[in-house]
């Protein structure tokens, strides 16, 4: 059983690692929109985007749905980041 929570963690770390270089492209974004008159939000990109994961889900293995609930509160996180960073400004 260690091996395997072992293993885990190993993934975990990959996981953050890889969840703090999105943020750092969304704090790219929240920098970029604001010239060319974007919103945080832009729904047709959320759906988009939710497509896609579903999509790579289910060429993985992986319940769509689970990463459909998974992206879209990712996605409502990282809106709500930009909104806030944008106010900043």
């Amino acid at each position: 059983m260690a091996d395997v929570r072992a293993e885990i963690d190993r993934i975990d770390g990959q996981l953050v690692a890889l969840l703090r270089e999105r943020t750092g492209y969304i704090d790219r974004a929240a920098e970029l929109k604001p010239a060319l008159g974007l919103p945080a939000r832009i729904d047709d990109r959320v759906e988009e985007v939710v497509a896609k994961v579903r999509a790579r889900a289910m060429a993985e293995g992986l319940d769509p749905a689970l990463a459909e609930v998974l992206w879209r509160r990712l996605i409502d996180w990282s809106i709500d980041r930009e909104e806030a960073r944008i106010g900043r400004d």
